[in-house]
């Protein structure tokens, strides 16, 4: 066998739509931190006898944004489980064109909301399309392309999203979205349902899944929870959840509520431009994590990954208290360390599953992470209560989740140097 294989166009192709399909997925998770707050002030604002706008106390707002968070990571991790299962039973790409429409659609309906609860219905159906898109595209791209690409391949699908999250990021840091102006934002996220129809017209099938399906029948939720497959399917689950609640449940879901209140009126801007910074630290966080696991091993470079992203997080959330360059530095660190599992993931979760299973595996473990992130999301809500409405008290105590990563990454197998299991 030819080990060093031409790349043809419809690699490719296959790249293109899966880096678009999750760059687009990043575009609209980043619509909604920047546009939370203000749509929640529009819509639970109150009028007092003088006929004067009263606008709801931070804690509330806080309180109810979690649940908005929650109910989107709950639809995420349904969406996984469902296109994921999809993906191994009627192909990835006829499942990807349909999880990108589904997302785009329901996204754009935010703009019609008139209550906080048509909010969190819309983004839990658009977190359905979501949840598929991720686990689709990471399949679709590492069965196609040549097996000496993966870690590069890994950190340039990780960095999609956060591509997506800059871009919307620059819009908002450009352009003030405000309790008048947020719906417009919204109904700017249903433009990617133009690419579902481009993947169903243009983007070729797997054939090494069309093969493997053809060699035995596909049972995907049965196999992935029994005999050999449960200690990885656990695993890798444990290992979603600790990148995913501190992004949900401090740095990407609650950081630019903190900024938008620390900033207040003064400079509607900085929640945009905190995102910005961010995402350009999640970008290069992205292609570095795959290449720490390529070099020093896919434990070791999980376990430094936790470690730093802890460190960062306790400098940003336990002694910063002010707006200024020294705190969009650590921001940027932060961006870079927490955002690098969403690079070694993509790596090292397809090295878990066999193909006939392998959409299916890693849609319920990366959703699986959204579906305690969602808890992980409640509970800074909560915690935020109990500490009088600090976001940052709130947030640090729920990035202590990442020495449990440092811990339980021992358990798991090395697959460095090993080709993907068929």
């Amino acid at each position: 066998m030819n080990k060093n294989p031409r790349l043809g166009a419809a690699q490719w192709l296959v790249l293109a739509a899966a880096f678009l399909g999750w760059m687009f997925d990043g575009l609209e998770m980043g619509l909604f931190p920047i546009a939370a707050r203000p749509a929640l002030l529009d819509l639970m604002s109150t009028t007092d006898a003088a006929g004067q706008m009263v606008p709801p106390d931070e804690a509330l707002v806080g309180e109810v944004y979690s649940y908005l968070v929650a109910l989107f990571l709950v639809g995420a991790a349904a969406g996984g489980f469902l296109f994921g299962w999809m993906g191994d039973r009627i192909g990835r790409v006829r499942t990807m064109a349909l999880s990108i429409a589904t997302y785009a659609i329901f996204t754009g309906l935010c703009a019609l909301a008139t209550a906080p609860w048509h909010l969190g219905a819309c983004r839990f159906l658009a977190a359905l399309g979501m949840g598929g898109e991720w686990s689709l595209g990471v399949a679709l791209v590492m069965e196609c392309w040549p097996e000496r690409f993966r870690p590069i391949l890994a950190g340039v699908i990780g960095a999609a999203a956060n591509v997506g999250f800059l871009a919307i990021s620059v819009l908002g840091a450009l352009v003030a979205v405000t309790p008048d102006q947020w719906r417009w934002i919204m109904v700017a996220g249903a433009a990617p349902g133009l690419l579902a129809i481009l993947v169903v017209l243009f983007i070729p099938e797997s054939q090494r899944w069309k093969d493997s399906v053809k060699k035995r029948v596909s049972q995907p939720l049965r196999e992935v929870f029994s005999g050999d497959l449960l200690k990885p399917t656990v695993l890798a689950i444990v290992f979603a959840s600790v990148a995913l609640i501190p992004t949900w449940g401090a740095v990407s879901g609650f950081l630019p509520l903190w900024v938008d209140q620390m900033a207040g009126k003064e400079n509607p801007y900085a929640k945009g431009q905190i995102q910005i910074v961010v995402s350009i630290g999640a970008i290069l966080g992205c292609l570095i994590g795959p290449l720490m696991a390529k070099r020093l091993g896919r434990r070791p470079a999980f376990f430094l990954l936790c470690v730093g992203s802890l460190a960062s997080c306790a400098v940003l959330f336990r002694t910063m208290n002010e707006y200024n360059l020294a705190f969009i530095a650590v921001t940027a660190v932060v961006g870079l360390l927490t955002a690098s599992f969403y690079g070694w993931l993509p790596l090292y979760l397809p090295e878990l599953f066999p193909t006939r299973v392998r959409a299916t595996g890693q849609g319920i473990a990366f959703n699986s992470g959204r579906i305690l992130a969602a808890a992980g999301a409640l509970t800074t809500g909560k915690l935020m209560g109990l500490f009088d409405g600090s976001y940052p008290r709130a947030c640090a105590a729920i990035t202590l989740v990442y020495v449990v990563g440092m811990a339980l990454i021992w358990l798991a197998p090395e697959t460095k140097g090993k080709p993907l299991p068929e």
